[in-house]
């Protein structure tokens, strides 16, 4: 019913998280209306976001150059690092203003019931940086679902001979929530409140 680039447009538009038929269908004709500049800024913004951004070399962070803007910050507490599964939750924390340390992007959790094992995240990576520098204190800052939890004892076992005080997020963040859902003053007040991992 619609000329094929359009309907092209819509079922691309259709694959974004959240987007359904009649949302896909509404962006497209506003695209189409919208002025050619502004549809070339859209366009050469998405060509940017795949050509010019990397993943940080130290922790996995998104960056436009070897380091992030976290780990190439010299103001940054250089003895704490905040584990994560994901930028999103390293933004979410960011979001507080409660944490000034570094921060390690495992890319994942352990789910063996996904097949997800420690080889295909992050985790030697973690263990390579952690043994490399004199970090005091390693945040695990995982979700409280399964996967999270099997994340945190793998990574407390495997450090469990490094002097290394481990302490987790602490209450105020719901169990089986997610920590990019959470708002800026639940996050805050889990940081603050933060605990020793018992193994």
């Amino acid at each position: 019913m619609l000329p094929a680039p359009l309907e092209n447009l819509i079922e691309e538009l259709q694959r974004l998280p959240s987007v359904g038929p009649k949302t896909a269908q509404r962006l497209a004709f506003y695209i189409l209306a919208a002025p050619e500049s502004q549809t070339k800024a859209l366009a050469q913004s998405l060509l940017d976001v795949k050509n010019k951004l990397v993943f940080c070399q130290a922790c996995g962070n998104i960056s436009d150059g070897p380091l992030c803007h976290i780990c190439s910050d010299p103001s940054r507490d250089q003895r704490t690092l905040c584990v994560v599964s994901s930028v999103k939750e390293l933004l979410a924390i960011e979001r507080t203003y409660a944490y000034r340390g570094l921060y390690h992007v495992l890319g994942g959790l352990i789910s063996p019931l996904d097949g997800i094992g420690p080889e295909d995240i992050g985790i030697d990576k973690l263990k390579e940086r952690v043994t490399s520098a004199e970090f005091n204190e390693l945040i695990v800052a995982t979700n409280s679902t399964v996967a999270g939890e099997a994340t945190v004892l793998y990574i407390t076992s495997m450090l469990a001979d490094a002097n290394l005080r481990i302490t987790r997020l602490a209450t105020g963040l719901p169990v089986g929530g997610d920590i990019e859902y959470a708002d800026e003053n639940t996050l805050s007040r889990a940081l603050s409140g933060r605990m020793a991992v018992d193994l």
